[in-house]
Formats: C-alpha cells, structure tokens, sequence
C-alpha cells in the first residue's frame, strides 16, 4: 500500500455522504459506479446493453444446462466433500427462495461459494497468505424443495484483507447464485454474518444504500436451526423480485 492511497476514514466518509445522497435521490439497484468501491470505477460498465431483438430466447437455447441428476446430496454439505474434516466453525445456512408475492420458487438451482475459516478461496488468483484447508473447497449446490428451501452445511467464513484501500478487510461472507426461471435472469448476491464488526467498514455491502435492504443481505441467526453439539443455524431467505428483492453483488461486472 501507497501512502496516496485511501484510508479506512476516507472511504467511510465517502460511504456516508453516498449515503446522504441516497435518502434524496433512492435507487433500486447498487450503483455499479459506487465510488468508495474503487474497482467499480474501473470495471463498471460504460456501454448500452445490446437488446436481444432479433431473437430473444438465442441465449436460453445456446446457454449452458442441468438437470436434477446433476446435482447430489453430497454437493449441498461442504464439510464432507473430502475425506478428513474441515477447520472452522461448521454452520448450516438455510431459507427459501421466494418470488415478489411470497410464492416458493421450486426446483431452484441455488449455488455457493467462499472462503475458508481462515479466509482465503480455493483459487489460484488467491495469494492472500493465510492457510489454505485440503479438506474444503469452498463450493456447493442444491435444488429447492416444494416448499421453495434450500439447506447447506458448511464452515463459517473467515474476513480477509482486500486492496480497495488501507487497512481494508472484507467481512466473512458466502457468496450465492441463484437462475430464476431462465439462465438469463441469473442472480449473484452476497449473504453475511450478523453481529460481524466489519459490516460498517465495507464498501460493497455500503453500496447498498438503502438501510432496509442492506439489512435483508444479512442472514439471521436462529438457535432452533442448530444442530447438537455440530453446528450453528443460519436463516436467509433470497427475494427474486419485487420492492423487497434481495439485492445483486456489486462484485458482479456482468
């Protein structure tokens, strides 16, 4: 890190005034410009999207495909993808997901992925120099139910340190990708941990600039979901649409 670069006080500063601006002028969505998120100034996108006139259902039919043999039990529980034990504090993380009205979204496909406990991601594009775990990979998938449910059982995330500016670190997270009805209405968000003492300091939770919906990407913790002496019990339901739609990942440049 540069002296020049940002301080944690900084980007805080320019978090509330983005803020102050958002009780005046509300949006719906993230800005993908969201400047204390400083890779946002520089990966968003600059153009018109390109509408699909000619034939809007090209993508659906070229776009990749599953079907429900593909995913497996196994796939939904990331403590018992590798044959020892992974490190951490084991978690389930349940919810449902739910269409604009409240209807369950059935046959779903919901997938995860994140960090290890001691936060660094099974990649090779990862060079933080914490551990990396044998015995997690840090990547799961499940279909809903009838009721619209999806249920993993993982490890809790560790924070990690990121460059966007001095002193930043990511509070612990799980990223989730969820298709809707057609492959093209995909959505990548991000769940986090409640009580984390990093969320204030985030800039890519903070793009969300309305308090009520940048509470909803916050899981809840339920001691009923807990499993004896195994693991801690997580609720998070995912909106698809609609005024209380859980909101998309600025991470996500597409």
């Amino acid at each position: 890190m540069s002296l020049s670069e940002p301080t944690q006080r900084q980007i805080s500063a320019e978090i509330a005034a983005a803020h102050e601006s958002a009780a005046t002028t509300p949006r719906h969505h993230p800005a993908r410009d969201f400047a204390p998120y400083r890779g946002t100034l520089l990966r968003h996108p600059h153009q018109v999207p390109i509408p699909l006139t000619d034939d809007p259902e090209a993508a659906e039919r070229t776009g990749p495909v599953f079907g429900v043999t593909d995913v497996t039990g196994l796939d939904a529980d990331l403590t018992r993808q590798h044959p020892g034990e992974p490190l951490g504090e084991r978690i389930t993380v349940t919810g449902r997901v739910l269409d604009r009205v409240g209807r369950p979204v059935r046959g779903q496909l919901v997938e995860i992925w994140q960090a290890n406990a001691s936060g660094r991601y099974a990649h090779q594009r990862d060079q933080h120099p914490a551990p990396l775990d044998p015995c997690f990979t840090g990547a799961g998938r499940c279909l809903t139910d009838d009721q619209g449910r999806y249920r993993f059982i993982t490890i809790k995330p560790g924070a990690y340190p990121w460059r966007n500016h001095l002193n930043a670190w990511r509070p612990g997270h799980i990223h989730f990708s969820v298709f809707g009805t057609h492959f093209t209405q995909r959505l990548i968000t991000q769940m986090y941990f409640p009580g984390d003492p990093l969320l204030p300091y985030d800039p890519i939770l903070q793009s969300v600039t309305d308090p009520a919906a940048r509470a909803r990407l916050v899981a809840e913790y339920r001691h009923e979901l807990s499993t004896p002496e195994r693991a801690l019990g997580y609720h998070w339901d995912i909106v698809l649409d609609g005024p209380t739609a859980t909101l998309p990942d600025p991470e996500d440049h597409r």
